[in-house]
């Protein structure tokens, strides 16, 4: 006798004869004789009492078949059998349907749902075949119920939910010495230790591209400058050897010299040991310029993940006052000024400029002309964005001014604004760790759900009860995963289980990564909290001191709560606040077929990027630091503070030091700066007049505006999905 039934998503439920009855009854309708309930009984009750106790429900319907086919109703069989197939038909149709519009690459919210990939290549379309086909197994097979109905009813969003069965990680930052130093087995070749620049700037893309098909998430460097410098004085000395060959002449003393700056100079008027050392000096200059000229052009040509689209690549720089790392970062800085092939703005690597007071920032520390170098550079190409070192929640306690190595104790963070730095179970360190997974919340659905509680303490009260119960459900979800996660073997990635994470050179190729995976963290995300305020107090926090209050009050609770999960599972759990590029319109587009088109709230195609005021609002930079700065300590699983300015910043470099000094001033932990920039898609060329028609150089009208689409740029707004379009039209100055 049948008991239980296995469905098609794994799960076991009890036995219903209704439905199977309910199944021949239809079939039955179909047929010019109509039906017949005792037959339909009859049938019910002989495959109910010789099933097996758990049956299947395909073997079910094999029996219902057989009972048709040994009874007089022949054609209810036939029917029934026609019946099954369209039912398989339809279940399949979606995927059918999304499967033609990449095939006939249309552009919609599905092949343009990551717009640093290109869906239309031969090997963007395997990708989108591949991920539209594992989410539903993901769904049916490896979700809770409880997570599997949050995702199915719109109020959570399981992040790279594609790759979940590969058991893959999200981000790591590369202790990029040990790859430099010691060299690296990726899979099917070796990698020697590198003995001079151009060969450390080489190994220090071929690490990030290696990373990335083992990852689902970003690749970043948080010490670019102090890893590579090792390598100018390396080439330095190279440099010398060579004029000792060329003369005769023994300078084995200038091997160790000192120099206080790599500056190229006029040869004109030295003599003797002066011109060798400058003349040395001026050839090291030119190789660490092209060696960082060709790590940029490689980190936008060299291709990822099945070759279609370029690592998601971030390097942190700014701190290190040595001569050696003053070259390379001011190198690195003046090429990318230039720009690529034909002068247009580098998309990879994302830089980030690591702000420090006595540092890095102002006037009197070291590296203050650098920083002034890396504003002239962002006003003309958006890049470096800034991290602030000098942030509350920035701190390490052992950072001490006079430690060569004092890079292990500073922050270093994602381009698209994932940060780890706090860790539970280990260093206090954003090195040789990184994001394991993360799920945003719909915080908005939430508040519309309480829009008709009359009275406002009720609502919002009601509001955080149903928080809390998400909170909850997103941090089973993500323990799940990390419990997935864990059993993964280190020979499963190369050279992120050999290198790169902290503690995995103990590791044996067939051991579990749990026990060094636990130093990652697990984010809670959030998006929406403008459109979440305007649809609990009718304002939003950019226009309102209550709705700011109420705000702070929400991810507040998150963070809190977010703590609590720490200590009850033994993770590093983090909010974040959410960069949602193909989440932006998701959840809105959802919400507004459910609930109608709510002003201010879904009446837009996309909901505000997690705790920013929203893009619409005209504010000065002044008042939205002021509104988002306090969120930073909130969210330290990630966030960014972004300005937008008007006209040709080029000349205008004071425009990003003021934003800087934002930061400063209201203790948030990262920012950038948008401003306009055309591009001639034809020819490469950039300026930033308003309303370019026709391009100067070629003649071309294929003109297109160079964009921020969260925390990186995109080379063309073609590849953004719809959402993030009109989000981006509906971006003001602020001033």
């Amino acid at each position: 006798m049948i008991q239980t039934v296995v469905k098609r998503d794994g799960r076991v439920v009890g036995y219903n004869e209704e439905k199977i009855k309910a199944a021949i009854r239809k079939a039955m309708l179909a047929t010019e004789a109509g039906e017949d309930e005792s037959l339909i009984q009859r049938i019910a009750d002989r495959i109910g009492a010789r099933g097996k106790s758990q049956m299947s429900v395909e073997a079910i319907q094999d029996q219902v078949e057989l009972e048709l086919m040994k009874s007089p109703r022949k054609e209810v069989a036939r029917a029934y059998i026609n019946y099954r197939h369209k039912r398989n038909v339809a279940r399949k149709a979606k995927t059918a349907d999304v499967f033609q519009e990449i095939i006939k690459a249309q552009k919609n919210d599905i092949t343009r749902e990551n717009a640093n990939m290109n869906a239309d290549t031969p090997a963007g379309m395997m990708m989108k075949f591949a991920s539209e086909t594992t989410k539903p197994f993901v769904d049916d097979y490896l979700l809770s119920e409880e997570a599997r109905e949050a995702v199915s009813n719109n109020y959570l969003h399981i992040h790279d939910k594609d790759y979940y069965p590969t058991k893959s990680l999200t981000c790591v930052q590369h202790p990029l010495d040990r790859v430099l130093d010691e060299g690296f087995t990726a899979g099917h070749g070796e990698s020697r230790a590198a003995k001079r620049i151009e060969t450390a700037s080489v190994i220090a893309c071929i690490s990030m591209e290696t990373a990335q098909n083992e990852m689902h998430g970003g690749q970043a460097i948080p010490a670019f400058d102090f890893y590579l410098a090792p390598f100018v004085r390396k080439s330095f000395v190279e440099e010398v050897k060579y004029i000792e060959q060329l003369t005769g002449t023994d300078y084995h003393h200038l091997y160790d010299a000192h120099i206080d700056d790599y500056i190229y100079k006029d040869l004109y008027m030295l003599q003797g040991e002066q011109r060798v050392l400058q003349h040395a000096i001026n050839r090291t200059v030119g190789r660490v310029h092209q060696a960082m000229e060709a790590f940029i052009h490689n980190m936008n040509t060299i291709h990822s993940r099945g070759g279609n689209q370029v690592v998601f690549s971030s390097i942190n720089y700014g701190t290190d006052t040595s001569a050696e790392g003053r070259c390379v970062m001011r190198e690195l800085l003046k090429s990318t000024y230039e720009g690529v092939g034909n002068g247009s703005t580098a998309i990879f690597p994302i830089q980030i400029w690591k702000k420090k007071r006595g540092v890095s920032y102002l006037p009197g520390d070291r590296n203050y002309d650098l920083y002034q170098l890396a504003c002239k550079v962002t006003a003309r190409r958006f890049f470096p964005n800034f991290v602030n070192l000098d942030a509350t929640f920035n701190h390490n306690e052992n950072w001490r001014a006079n430690d060569p190595k004092r890079y292990k104790w500073e922050i270093a963070t994602m381009g698209c604004r994932t940060r780890v730095f706090e860790n539970r179970f280990g260093p206090k360190t954003s090195i040789g760790r990184g994001n394991l997974s993360f799920s945003t919340i719909n915080i908005v659905k939430l508040a519309i759900e309480c829009m008709d509680i009359k009275n406002k303490e009720d609502r919002i009260n009601t509001f955080f009860a149903k928080l809390d119960r998400m909170l909850e459900v997103t941090a089973r979800q993500l323990h799940d995963r990390f419990m997935f996660q864990k059993t993964a073997m280190a020979k499963q990635f190369p050279l992120l289980m050999s290198k790169l994470w902290n503690g995995a050179h103990k590791l044996k190729p067939d051991d579990s990564i749990e026990s060094v995976i636990n130093q990652g963290t697990l984010g809670i995300g959030f998006i929406g909290l403008a459109e979440c305020l305007i649809a609990l107090t009718g304002h939003h926090h950019g226009e309102s001191d209550e709705a700011q209050r109420l705000g702070l009050k929400i991810v507040s609770y998150m963070r809190d709560r977010a703590n609590e999960f720490s200590e009850l599972y033994q993770h590093n759990y983090s909010i974040l606040a959410t960069p949602a590029e193909g989440l932006s319109g998701k959840f809105t587009k959802r919400d507004r077929k459910q609930f109608g088109v709510i002003p201010g709230v879904t009446d837009k195609e996309y909901y505000t990027n997690s705790n920013h005021v929203p893009v619409y609002y005209h504010c000065s930079p002044k008042h939205k630091a002021e509104i988002e700065g306090p969120y930073h300590d909130l969210t330290r699983g990630g966030h960014i503070f972004y300005v937008e300015i008007d006209g040709d910043a080029t000349h205008n470099p004071e425009a990003i030091a003021n934003v800087v000094d934002l930061m400063d001033k209201y203790n948030m932990g990262y920012c950038s700066v948008n401003h306009n920039r055309n591009r001639c898609m034809d020819c490469g060329y950039e300026d930033a007049s308003q309303h370019l028609e026709e391009c100067p150089q070629c003649g071309s009208h294929n003109i297109d505006r160079l964009q921020r689409i969260t925390g990186y740029l995109v080379g063309t707004t073609d590849r953004w999905n719809s959402a993030k379009l009109a989000e981006l039209r509906d971006r003001v100055v602020h001033k």
